[in-house]
Order: structure tokens, then C-alpha cells, then sequence
């Protein structure tokens, strides 16, 4: 219940404050096509482990015989040993990562190691999709505080681990034209960016092409300057539109709302609830008894929980009366279940 209570008052604050009409940054609501980061892999092995590693198996005999013949050496007999694991390497190659750079690394083990605690990387080479090189990672790992091992020891990170060696050229700073997307899609907001955009610069430079889409020119006194028109249009601010959706998630009890939800006339009984919105000259005002309550016909879905949480109403009441408002046709906005 008191999650409950909570929620309501979030609605309530939430709309009281038109936090669904502010307006945000650029930066926050588009992506500029080619400006991504990539993931990048690799296999490798962790040594120096304390009795926890794989204990042998194919995979990471034969990964043993191959590091020892690069190194000089030539093994005849199998080699197994608890004080090594097989492990997948991950990490994210930034956008406009240099050679020289760092990032972090993931280690996962493949086999059936106990526990990577206490291990090292030997040198592991990751590629991205198409099949190149882009980092070498190597270093001792971190598992973290293992809380009487109650966390995840066959797993890791090594932090700024993997050392950058080749780019990808993007050629960024010889683009003509940039292809801005609407992270999530609208008519209105891509209109809306669309215009800033053309006022901002001054001229025609840019075009909507679908409800996720603007095609920008780039002006020629920014033809050398991509960083400074990147960085004025990240800098904008537009209101985003928002579509009138409520999300319920019935396992949780979370409903969340947003958008200009409002209602039409309705009366509603629910158990020992009932709400009616119209028109009433007294709307807002409890009459004919405790269990009666009339909304203006114009309300919101705010003015609808403020009435529901005077009368007590439980999660799953609300959920209940949401649904039954939408089937009716008088809740004016879209119902999600997850």
C-alpha cells in the first residue's frame, strides 16, 4: 500500500508539474546515423586460478598446446589443469575510439571453471563483425565482493583492460549532409525538430523524411566545423510529443503513465467505489453518500487518481477500473499490458 501511495502522488506531481510538456535537449531524443558504438570478441584464457579453473576439457587442452607452441614449446601429452579457464572476452568500441585508447572488458567463463577470483587474462585478441581486429585485452580480473559466494565468481570485468589498435574511419568530417534519428519515433517531434532546426540555421537545411527521419544539409560555413554544428544542434531544445499510453504491469502492480490522458463521461463502480464525471455543476464534491464522487467530464488522469486514493483504492483497483475505462471508450489513450 504504501508503494501505492507513492505512485499516486508521482501522477499527481507529475502532471501538476506539465513534466509531459518540458522540453529537452536533442542530444537526449536523436542519434546521428554512423555515431555508434560496436561490440567486439574474443576467446581467451584466464591463468593463475586456485585449484577453480576447468580442470582440463578439448577446448581448453587444445588452447594450451597452441599458446605453448607460439611460445617455443611442444607439449606431447595432454595438459590439464584446475589453475586455468576457458573464457569469452566482451567489450563496446566507442564511437571515434583511437588507437591508444582504453576500455573496460567482460570475462565470462565457457566451461566449468568454479570461480575466475584471483586469475589473469593472458592476451586476447577481439574482433568485430567483420572478423578484424580492434583491441587487445589482457590483465588481471575483478570479481567484485563475493558475499560468502553468493554472487557470480565465474564471471568478470577488467577496467580500461583492452587497449585499442585500429579505428574505424568514419570519415565524419567529410560529410555533406547528416542523417539525424528520432530515437522514438513521432510525427509531431520530427516535425517539431524539423522546424527548430531550419530556424536555428537559417535557411532550408533540413527535411523530414519519415515519423523517425530528418536529412540535414550541411551549411558551407560549417563544411570544416562538424564538431561546433554538432554540437549547436545537440544544444537545441524541443518539446517532444507524447502519445497518451498507460503501461500496466499486472505480476508488479507498476502502472505508469504518461502523455495527456483525459476522459469522457462516465460513471464508475467498482466494489465500494463509485465515480462519476460529467459535468455537474458541483463537480470535484462528494454527494449522496461517502461512496460517491463526480470529476469534470474534461478531467485528466491525475484528477482520476486523486479521486481513487481519497476512497483508499488498491493497486489491482485501479488496474481493474483502467481497463474497464478504456473498453468503455472512455479513457481517451492507449493501455499496454507487459
Amino acid at each position: 500500500m504504501k508503494n501505492f501511495i507513492y505512485l499516486l502522488f508521482l501522477l499527481t506531481f507529475l502532471t501538476n508539474h506539465e513534466c509531459f510538456g518540458s522540453e529537452a535537449k536533442l542530444k537526449d531524443l536523436i542519434s546521428i546515423k554512423g555515431v555508434r558504438s560496436n561490440p567486439v570478441i574474443g576467446y581467451g584464457l584466464v591463468i593463475g586460478l586456485n585449484g577453480t579453473g576447468d580442470g582440463g576439457g578439448e577446448i581448453t587442452n587444445n588452447s594450451l598446446k597452441l599458446m605453448f607452441q607460439k611460445l617455443g614449446l611442444n607439449p606431447q601429452k595432454e595438459i590439464s589443469s584446475k589453475n586455468i579457464a576457458a573464457v569469452i572476452v566482451t567489450a563496446t568500441l566507442p564511437p571515434f575510439a583511437r588507437i591508444g585508447q582504453k576500455m573496460d572488458v567482460t570475462i565470462s567463463s565457457i566451461g566449468d571453471a568454479k570461480s575466475l577470483a584471483g586469475g589473469q587474462l593472458l592476451v586476447t585478441p577481439l574482433k568485430a563483425g567483420d572478423g578484424k581486429i580492434y583491441a587487445i585485452a589482457a590483465g588481471p580480473l575483478s570479481i567484485g565482493g563475493l558475499d560468502n559466494g553468493k554472487k557470480f565468481p565465474t564471471a568478470g570485468i577488467i577496467p580500461s583492460g583492452a587497449t585499442i589498435e585500429q579505428e574505424l574511419d568514419l570519415g565524419f568530417d567529410q560529410k555533406s549532409s547528416l542523417r539525424l534519428n528520432l530515437n522514438n519515433p513521432d510525427f509531431t517531434t520530427v516535425a517539431r525538430i524539423e522546424k527548430s532546426l531550419n530556424e536555428k540555421l537559417g535557411g532550408k537545411y533540413a527535411m523530414a523524411r519519415d515519423a523517425s527521419t530528418i536529412d540535414l544539409i550541411v551549411p558551407v560555413y560549417y563544411k570544416r566545423d562538424l564538431v561546433h554544428l554538432i554540437a549547436i544542434i545537440e544544444n537545441m531544445e524541443v518539446i517532444p510529443d507524447q502519445k497518451a499510453k498507460i503501461i500496466i504491469n499486472e505480476r508488479t502492480g507498476t502502472i505508469v503513465a504518461g502523455g495527456e490522458i483525459t476522459l469522457k463521461s462516465v460513471a464508475i463502480s467498482h466494489g465500494d467505489l463509485t465515480i462519476e464525471i460529467g459535468d455537474k455543476a458541483d463537480s470535484g464534491n462528494k454527494i449522496g453518500g461517502n461512496s460517491l464522487y463526480f470529476v469534470d467530464k474534461k478531467t485528466t488522469l491525475n484528477d482520476l487518481v486523486k479521486s481513487l486514493n481519497a476512497f483508499g483504492a488498491k493497486p489491482e483497483d485501479l488496474i481493474s477500473i483502467f481497463q474497464a475505462l478504456k473498453r468503455n471508450g472512455a479513457l481517451i489513450g492507449e493501455i499496454e499490458l507487459i
